[in-house]
């Protein structure tokens, strides 16, 4: 029995201390997300989302798609939130293709993730953005090329919540964003913590290598299509892509985890499913998984 303990007791020290070294590497850049984030939020949102209505208003014909792509990436919205936003942007005669861009960027990267993002170095960062960038550009392009004349979204049913952001003290209202970020990511980061050290600790960090090292397509596709099941929350998953990247995780892996994550997100496939119907779901499953792997290995060949 007091063996028994003795292995227990070494497994939570060793355990316990990639928790805490990984704690203190990310820590202050979630607290920092969110504080952005809610800033963003408070402040700019309704003015980023009155940019986006006013393009209606300029002929940028198909590259409207590039400033709905970037509106997105700045919105701090889910996507349970940017879809009833979407959906009033149609009824007040937005563009599908813009749409399309404007919600795939949304999906994929918002400000308080970029700051996330930071924890796993610049090149990441960098890719990270770039891809998802395209990745909302090259939607907005396919609308456009196959759906040009007819709907591609059903947006029926869906309404603009109200705002929570209503105290009519501006500090009272950023704190009460900031402490609802917490509640939103808190247990979700501690998870992402968790799940890390007990991979640091139990996976050979040669078992990385062959399963996402190098260039190779093999170890793409795996990141790409373990990113459906695992991506729970974008804080979640930073401190396992610091591991993996760390234990020798390519960056076209990266790339791919990075963009199938947070597209396929069960809580998000929900409300894609209600808002295109089968049909355009199965078109949107297998464009994301295309364009992470493309992406995933135009990442590794530079």
């Amino acid at each position: 029995m007091s063996e028994l303990f003795r292995i227990i007791h070494r497994e939570f020290v060793y355990i316990w201390y990639y928790v805490d070294l990984q704690f203190r590497q990310i820590f202050w850049y979630w607290v920092l997300g969110m504080a952005i984030g809610s800033l963003i939020s408070v402040f700019a949102k309704d003015r980023i989302h009155g940019l986006f209505v006013s393009m209606q208003g300029k002929k940028l014909g198909l590259f409207g798609i590039i400033p709905a792509c970037l509106l997105g990436i700045a919105s701090p919205l889910c996507m349970y939130g940017t879809i009833p936003i979407a959906a009033s942007f149609r009824k007040q005669g937005m563009r599908e293709d813009w749409l399309a861009a404007f919600m795939m960027a949304s999906i994929l990267l918002n400000p308080q993730l970029i700051i996330y993002s930071a924890a796993l170095g610049t090149k990441a960062l960098i890719v990270r953005i770039v891809t998802c960038f395209l990745c909302g550009c090259a939607a907005g392009l396919f609308v456009f090329l196959f759906y040009r004349r007819k709907d591609f979204f059903h947006f029926e049913g869906f309404e603009v919540r109200a705002s929570h952001d209503t105290h009519p003290n501006l500090l009272i209202r950023y704190l009460l964003n900031f402490m609802r970020n917490i509640r939103a990511t808190g247990l979700y980061f501690m998870a992402g913590i968790l799940l890390s050290a007990l991979f640091q600790r139990y996976i050979p960090q040669d078992t990385m290598v062959r399963v996402f090292g190098g260039n190779e397509a093999w170890g793409v596709l795996m990141a790409a299509t373990i990113g459906v099941p695992l991506y729970a929350c974008g804080g979640g998953t930073i401190p396992l892509l610091q591991s993996w990247l760390a234990d020798g995780m390519s960056m076209g892996s990266a790339a791919a985890f990075m963009i199938t994550g947070p597209a396929t997100k069960i809580t998000n496939l929900g409300a894609l499913k209600i808002a295109m119907g089968w049909k355009r779901f199965a078109l949107y499953f297998i464009y994301v998984m295309g364009f992470s792997f493309i992406c995933g290995l135009a990442v590794n060949g530079f």
